[in-house]
Parts: structure tokens; sequence; C-alpha cells
């Protein structure tokens, strides 16, 4: 039975073989270097995207690279205030979704969860219900939303008053040349440059620009179809 098994296996192999070999020779190339996904595991960017997300990210926003490296090849761009970029951490390679908040040369600070950017206070407005509706109801009960205008790109953002944090407020910061400043819209529970610091132009990925499809993992990851090929902002 098992030798039965190996030859079918065998044959398969032989026939499809061709096929196989052309799709991943075609496939991580494209994936590495031009268009990627990215599951979103964490409400880090709360209420943007949310858990159970798969978010199409171009690789092509900023520049093109050698696949499977970091190698900038032809650069043509760079990330903007307001982007939600892929990149890497600088503290341990994993991959993070977060939002541009400072570029080179920026001073950046916060007070009470509200970010300032060259002195600048950012503007805040009320946010409307449809934006968190696809958040669990004890969190939306729990958390405070807000619309956030970073260079007339309008987001939301939110925070958890309940979570003990040190996060909420920092004194300005300048953005060191090559470098920018990130942040989770989910301002109380994310890891980004409050905790690691700078990021290098080097670590980005691309950009994240929407979302592709979405299943709610704590509802047997039923699918959400009002969130599928929806724009990112």
């Amino acid at each position: 039975m098992k030798a039965r098994i190996v030859r079918f296996l065998k044959n398969q192999w032989r026939e499809w073989r061709g096929t196989i070999l052309f799709v991943v020779f075609i496939l991580v190339p494209v994936k590495s270097s031009l268009a990627d996904w990215n599951w979103v595991p964490t409400g880090s960017m709360n209420p943007t995207i949310v858990e159970g997300d798969l978010v199409y990210v171009n690789k092509l926003a900023y520049d093109l690279r050698i696949p499977l490296t970091l190698q900038s090849v032809k650069r043509w761009s760079d990330p903007e205030r307001g982007d939600i970029s892929v990149l890497f951490s600088p503290v341990d390679d994993m991959r993070l979704v977060k939002r541009v908040i400072g570029v080179p040369g920026d001073q950046i600070a916060m007070k009470n969860n509200m970010l300032y950017i060259n002195g600048e206070r950012l503007g805040y407005s009320e946010l409307s219900a449809e934006h968190t509706r696809d958040l669990e109801e004890a969190l939306r009960r729990h958390s405070l939303f807000a619309e956030e205008d970073i260079d007339g790109r309008k987001h939301a953002v939110m925070s958890v008053p309940a979570v003990r944090t040190d996060k909420r407020s920092f004194e300005s910061v300048t953005v060191p040349e090559g470098h920018y400043f990130v942040m989770g819209d989910n301002r109380d529970l994310s890891k980004d440059s409050r905790s690691f610091g700078f990021v290098g132009r080097k670590l980005f990925i691309g950009e994240a620009t929407n979302v592709i499809v979405s299943f709610n993992m704590l509802d047997m990851y039923q699918p959400r179809f009002n969130r599928f090929f929806t724009s990112l902002n």
C-alpha cells in the first residue's frame, strides 16, 4: 500500500512539476518585490484595520527591490505622513502594520493622546459609528474614538481609558534623517515608535492600501463581507 502511494506521488510530481515550478518562479518574485498580502492578527490598528483582515500590500509604493532582499534597485518615493505602511520592527524583525506619523526632520509630541507635529496640534473631530461597527461590542463600549486629521488625510483612532499606560503623552522628539516615527491607530494598545523608537527607511516593505477579505476570529471565522475589497484610509 505504501509503495503504491509513493509511486502515485512520484507520477503526480512528474506530471505537474513543470507547472508547480513555473508557479513558484513567478509567484515568489512577484510576492517578494511587487505585491503581497498580510494577515492582521492583532488590534493595534483598530478601528481602521481589525483582527482577521487580510490587507493588500503595494510593494511598489516606495521602491523596487531585489526579490527576497531589502536591497533597493530603484526608489521613487518615501513614506509620507498618514501612510499605512508594512514594515519590519527594528528590534525583532517582525512584520508590522503601522501608520506613518513623522518623517525625517519632524518634531513629534503627544499630550493626552493628541498628537503635535512641528508644534501644531492635529485636528480631531467626532467619529461616525460606521467606523467602529466591526469591533466587539465590549470594546466599543469601553473605548473612546475620534477622527484624526494629518495633512488632510483623515482616519479613525481610538483609546481605551481602562488601560494603564504611560504612552498617552511624551515630550517632543525629532525624527532623524533616514528614519520615521510610526504608531498604531489603537493608541493605548499598540507597540510602536513609542516603544521601539524610530524606523529606518530600509525597513519599510510597502503600503497597505486595501482590505482583501476579513474573517471574525472570535466568531468561528465568519466572513465580514462588508470589509471585502474596501479601501484603507
